[in-house]
């Protein structure tokens, strides 16, 4: 079930990329009722409007790689894997390491996690992103180990009417409208964005839409916010292609092996936020929301070809009171959620050794959640500032098994049954105002991932349920941030460790009881270089190692505590150039760097990296007409978004060629 409690002040540590001055960001995802971000203590950084229409993001990659420690590996399409503070996670790991939140609330139940985290969100509509990286507050639960991305609706009373149409290479259209009504006792906003690209690889193309409902509204005692947002996605996916530096040769990277694979998902979320005061130090908050999702893939990874039909709906409710005292502030709250999830997986194709024909699995999962926390600001003088909280979580899955209790082939179908799992998620921070222009911030966290639904009860012969606990990550960072009138920078160290690691070995059994550690540094920087030029770098340096032994059959999968963790690039940079000559011209140059990385457990081969460079640019044509353009991979680089070293051979996902696209907006 969904690690619930969302939407408290992200409070921060870093700078965020603001799109005005530091003084005006305010960040919602830490605690509910907002705070600057020069006032937090959690590491959070804020992408605001200005930077979503800067970006033109055709997939969320390209706005989190601005963010310190942060990458997502794309696929094609809208496929990505994700890394915040991490290695580059996959599977059940990667699906319940990150928190992905819609105004606070998540995305998906925490036992109904997607390795494609970000499928489902907003990526066209939203009004601006939060990434809250390493543990989240005491507001976020289960799946907020590795950091937190709140996609945030935009307010309608802040929002212009518009509309935005792109056109570009590899038959890619982007198109978005946006309709407004203000009013005095309610403002309601209508947001459609689509797009659609053939792909650059061959039968690999991608159709998305969206759509958002926002109507916010007053009442005689109490404020409220409803929203409808749908998402639909269709993919055709395209696999690894093999050998060494595959990734170098055109025609292989751009072939397709598995051209008839695909990924059809559609989700759908409401909710409604009322919130009012009892006093005028007291504030409430109630949100109730429904969810429903359902997905089809048809696993082209593996020989049997089966097809995977999976889903979960959920009713939940969050709440919080919140008051202002004469040393600070603290908040109460709960989180309650239902959830009902199926999984069914079926091979059509003949028997292939130990892939059967048939059904696989077909099950179902009932889900229960339930949260109490707690969290305070403590104000102990004009300098120093402290913050604690404490949540405590439990999740209870029922499972239904729909086949027999058996074993068919390499598929273990367990009995009936149910399982839970308490969570005690505390932190504490502290942040030192040093001088009018900086701080000093440190912190200690916790935080957890209760098992994953398909973790438990998709089994394979040998593998039990017994002694899969819920993972935990305890953090501990510091940080410095000094701001002038401009130039803006952070630098933050953090070390981390986790516990009860659970993934499948390239053996084919669970490890229940791994054990990493992480450590690193992450700066931020942002300096108006000129009255034309401001400068952005966001980079950081970490090291992911393994902290225990296990051997396999295979020499380059054998893990040594102490080796580096596969996929785990040491050095991650990100620099922008932004240029405006005059008041109708903007134009900016990126450089985005990948460091190398080992590509199997037992360090014994490894991918080099690469540098991209993309270059965009505006044109106020009229006051409200504004053309833009943008070359992506301006320099045509080959190169993996994602590679690997598995069954014997090199394996990679190729990056795109250079591309170009030009677009218009009007009003906005």
């Amino acid at each position: 079930m969904a690690g619930l409690a969302a939407s408290l002040v992200l409070a921060g540590g870093v700078a965020a990329q603001p799109d005005g001055d530091a003084d005006d960001v305010v960040v919602v995802t830490g605690t509910r009722s907002g705070e600057a971000v020069d006032a937090t203590i959690l590491p959070v950084t804020r992408i605001g409007a200005e930077t979503l229409l800067q970006t033109a993001a055709h997939h969320p990659s390209e706005l989190l790689a601005r963010v310190p420690g942060v990458r997502l590996h794309r696929g094609n399409g809208a496929e990505h894997l994700t890394a915040i503070r991490s290695p580059v996670l996959t599977g059940g790991a990667g699906a319940g390491a990150f928190l992905f939140l819609e105004d606070g609330i998540p995305l998906r139940a925490a036992g109904f996690a997607n390795v494609n985290g970000l499928f489902e969100a907003l990526n066209g509509s939203s009004g601006g992103v939060e990434v809250v990286r390493g543990p989240g507050s005491a507001l976020q639960g289960s799946n907020g180990l590795h950091g937190v991305v709140n996609f945030l609706t935009p307010r309608p009373a802040d929002t212009a009417d518009g509309f935005e149409a792109e056109l570009g290479s590899f038959g890619r259209r982007r198109g978005r409208m946006v309709m407004t009504r203000p009013g005095d006792a309610a403002s309601a906003l209508v947001s459609i964005a689509g797009q659609h690209e053939d792909g650059w690889r061959d039968e690999a193309g991608l159709d998305r839409v969206e759509a958002l409902v926002r109507i916010d509204g007053e009442a005689p005692r109490f404020h409220w916010r409803a929203t409808g947002a749908l998402v639909t996605l269709q993919q055709e996916t395209a696999g690894f292609v093999r050998g060494p530096d595959a990734y170098r040769d055109l025609d292989m990277a751009r072939s397709n092996g598995d051209p008839e694979a695909f990924r059809d998902a559609q989700a759908l979320r409401l909710a409604l936020n009322l919130n009012g005061q009892v006093d005028a130090r007291t504030h409430w908050q109630v949100t109730p929301y429904v969810r429903a999702n359902e997905m089809d893939f048809l696993m082209h990874f593996v020989p049997s070809e089966a097809l995977e039909e999976s889903g979960h709906s959920s009713l939940g409710v969050q709440s919080a009171i919140t008051r202002q005292t004469g040393w600070g502030e603290w908040a109460l709250g709960a989180d309650i959620e239902a959830s009902t999830g199926t999984l069914r997986e079926t091979q059509s194709r003949p028997t292939i050794f130990s892939f059967i024909q048939g059904a696989h699995y077909d099950y179902a999962v009932d889900s229960a959640l339930t949260a109490l926390y707690g969290q305070g600001h403590w104000s102990l003088s004009d300098a120093l500032r402290l913050q604690a909280g404490l949540r405590l979580e439990r999740i209870r899955y029922d499972y239904d098994n729909h086949l027999a209790d058996n074993t068919v082939g390499r598929y273990r179908r367990v009995a009936d049954r149910s399982d839970e799992y308490d969570l005690v998620l505390p932190h504490l921070g502290a942040s030192w105002q040093i001088d009018p222009s900086s701080h000093l911030v440190a912190r200690l966290a916790r935080g957890a991932r209760a098992p994953q639904t398909a973790e438990l009860y998709r089994l394979q012969p040998g593998q039990v349920i017994d002694g899969i606990e819920p993972e935990t990550l305890d953090s501990f960072e510091l940080g410095y941030r000094r701001a002038s009138a401009r130039l803006e920078w952070s630098l933050t160290a953090f070390v981390m460790r986790k516990r009860n690691v659970f993934f499948r070995d390239a053996d084919g059994f669970n490890v229940t009881g791994g054990k990493t550690r992480h450590r690193g540094l992450e700066l931020a920087l942002e300096w108006q270089a000129s009255a034309n030029v401001t400068l952005s770098l966001a980079g950081s340096w970490a090291r992911h190692l393994y902290d225990f032994d296990q051997p396999v059959a295979t020499a380059s999968e054998t893990i040594r505590a102490g080796a580096e963790i596969d996929t785990a690039p040491r050095w991650l940079w990100n620099a922008r150039a932004r240029w405006q000559p005059t008041t109708r011209v903007t134009g900016e140059l990126e450089w985005s760097h990948m460091g190398r990385y080992f590509t199997d457990a037992g360090n014994l081969h490894a991918y080099d990296g690469h540098d991209l460079v993309h270059l965009r640019a505006r044109y106020q044509w009229r006051e409200d007409v504004e053309v833009f353009a943008s070359i992506r991979n301006l320099l045509d680089t080959r190169y993996a978004e994602r590679a690997d070293y598995a069954f014997g051979s090199d394996r990679y996902f190729p990056g795109e060629g250079r591309g170009a696209t030009v677009g218009v907006r009007v009003g906005f």
